[in-house]
């Protein structure tokens, strides 16, 4: 379940033409780097609909955590390697205020499948 008020932030990346492959093998063996710290709940990498753009959205415990991680060195060499493959982005922060689980919320994906 997750809990009220947590700090989450969402980052678009573009990514350069042609290189999304590499940009998503390199966010997958880096992003421990990330979700090692301990005010971190997790991560995920979305990719969307326009051609080499992605969405990264990671929980924190609450914002000064996630400044303290975010001016980190651990956080700087995180971002010098991703650095390669982007050609802009940005980023925006919220606070999750209601979370409401799904009725697959918790199911395996054979249940889930099982389901539809």
């Amino acid at each position: 379940m997750m809990p009220e008020g947590v700090f989450r932030v969402m980052l678009r990346m573009d990514i350069k033409p042609g290189m999304e492959n590499e940009f998503e093998r390199v966010w997958r063996e880096i992003g421990d780097s990330v979700t090692s710290h301990p005010a971190n709940l997790g991560q995920w990498l979305a990719r969307g609909d326009e051609a080499g753009v992605y969405y990264i959205v990671s929980d924190w415990v609450d914002e000064p955590r996630f400044r303290e991680f975010e001016t980190s060195d651990r956080h700087l060499n995180h971002r010098k390697k991703l650095h390669p493959y982007r050609s802009g982005g940005s980023m925006t922060t919220m606070r999750v205020v209601t979370y409401l689980p799904g009725d697959a919320n918790g199911k395996s994906h054979q249940e889930w499948e099982a389901a539809r």
